[in-house]
């Protein structure tokens, strides 16, 4: 077995340190009803949220309704709705902001990677998370939202840290993939979206049940792989 020491962390946005399922239901919810569709509950949405807000969009339509045309028309609705009301109700997660002081202090290198669009994962880490990590992406393009790894290896580039050296940390199975497909250890967080059973099922090494659980991990110095 080999041993590894973690230098960074590289984080998932939402249902990891951010909870922002009313400001996305309440988003989603107003392009629906202005299109005379069904809305959906905040349960609904924890299951529809983690692969990027066009997926999002086609959940959240009726099957009847999902032609390109009518996607495309309600994303870019959803795009401007969500752009003015992401940061409404959406707050961190208890805990996050001790989590991330500590971290800082310790001069450990930090990363947020989120399948969030782009403008809204950097609009809402910096007002809502300002000055704590070094690297904010979000999506760019379909083709490389998770589990592709091409996201997080990015950030370890730009952070200069080795991927052997990184903690990927995220609430979902998707975020779990995505650590195994860029080798990095694979975290699960038992506050967001989705269950501890997709979490070990999709790989986690461990599991955190509160966000300063993730010190006491790293403060064994080196971790067992």
């Amino acid at each position: 077995m080999s041993q590894y020491s973690f230098t960074g962390v590289i984080f998932d946005l939402d249902g990891t340190l951010i909870n922002s399922v009313e400001d996305l239901a309440d988003s989603m919810n107003i392009v629906l009803t202005g299109n005379h569709y069904p809305v959906h509950d905040l349960s609904a949405y924890k299951t529809f949220i983690g692969n990027g807000i066009r997926n999002l969009v086609n959940i959240a339509l009726p099957e009847s309704a999902r032609d390109e045309h009518t996607i495309e028309e309600c994303y870019r609705q959803m795009m401007d709705v969500y752009n003015n009301n992401c940061v409404n109700k959406t707050k961190p997660y208890e805990g996050i902001i001790d989590l991330l002081s500590i971290l800082k202090s310790r001069e450990m290198k930090l990363g947020v990677f989120s399948n969030k669009a782009d403008v809204f994962t950097k609009k809402i880490v910096q007002t809502l998370l300002p000055g704590y990590f070094d690297v904010i992406m979000g999506l760019n393009a379909e083709a490389l939202k998770k589990p592709n790894p091409y996201g997080v290896l990015q950030i370890c580039k730009k952070l200069d840290v080795s991927h052997e050296n990184m903690v990927f940390v995220g609430d979902s199975g998707i975020d779990m993939k995505t650590a195994i497909n860029a080798g990095m250890y694979g975290v699960g967080v038992l506050w967001g979206f989705r269950t501890k059973e997709e979490l070990l099922a999709d790989g986690a090494k461990c599991l955190l049940q509160h966000p300063l659980d993730l010190i006491r991990l790293l403060e064994k110095g080196r971790i067992i792989r």
